[in-house]
């Protein structure tokens, strides 16, 4: 079992662009894949035995435990993909930055796809995943050129907004989302967005209402800057990437577990296990 982290590339060239591999003590044991079509990735899932990867060439692509390339959808003009979550329809979920959408594929990553929300349903989205009840929750935050809202919008049947799901909290920015595993939403939040002094946080919302019910913070001193990715492990143990780091948290307690991996020039976007 290893941990996998997308570190997107940075606008001055940092930040690695590619697939990142670390032991269960976090050390890096550098690329996962070395394939040339994964470039700049961002959103990461997990199907049986596959890993699936979106990558900055607009493609989705599928790897085995061997790191080979096994599935792909070949170049997708304009898909721009981020986040990525499996439906529980068994299809691939991917959200489309420029399109400001979610799409989803078949996981055999060969047949047509389906935009399953509207363009622009949101002005940027930043993360989203499937409740248990198959609501699916997507986060709409703020973009890289400052256009955006923040909030969280919770569908349900026939893709219709819920307007009894609301979220009231001034401090919330959203970066990514997940399901936590007793049913309520968490999201990693950075307020404002972008600012050098921003408050970083995870945040928990009721699932069947929207309300705040607590925030989880990193100890003192941890750095725990610009946070993305967010995921669960059967342990309980909730996993955020951020920048050079990768943070655990005990979710049942809100414990701060301190950070599991360190890497200095990590622009960290989603995280998983897999193996």
């Amino acid at each position: 079992m290893v941990l996998l982290v997308t570190s997107a590339s940075g606008a001055n060239g940092s930040g690695y662009g590619k697939l990142l591999a670390f032991d269960a003590d976090g050390k890096w044991l550098g690329p996962f894949s070395e394939d040339a079509r994964i470039i700049d990735p961002r959103g990461l899932g997990v199907e049986g035995s596959l890993l699936f990867l979106n990558s900055g060439s607009d493609r989705i692509l599928a790897l085995d435990g061997n790191a080979r390339v096994v599935r792909e959808t070949g170049v997708i003009a304009g898909l721009n993909p981020g986040g990525g979550n499996f439906g529980p329809d068994g299809r691939y979920y991917v959200g489309l930055r420029a399109a400001r959408t979610i799409m989803a594929f078949a996981p055999t990553l060969d047949g047509s796809s389906e935009a399953v929300l509207p363009t622009a349903v949101v002005p940027f989205p930043r993360g989203f995943a499937f409740g248990h009840d198959g609501t699916l929750f997507l986060a709409s935050g703020i973009g890289p050129g400052g256009e955006g809202d923040n909030t969280i919008l919770a569908f349900g049947q026939e893709w219709t907004v819920n307007p009894s799901w609301e979220v009231r909290d001034p401090d919330l920015s959203p970066l990514d989302l997940a399901i936590a595993p007793n049913g309520n939403v968490v999201v990693s939040s950075e307020q404002p967005f972008g600012d050098p002094n921003a408050v970083t946080t995870i945040r928990e919302y009721d699932r069947s209402n929207g309300r705040l019910v607590r925030v989880l913070a990193p100890d003192r001193g941890l750095g725990f800057r610009k946070p993305r990715g967010l995921r669960f492990e059967s342990d309980g143990k909730l996993y955020c990437v951020a920048q050079d780091e990768v943070v655990a948290f005990d979710f049942a307690t809100g414990q701060s577990l301190g950070p599991v991996v360190k890497l200095p020039g990590l622009n960290g976007q989603a995280v998983i296990f897999f193996g």
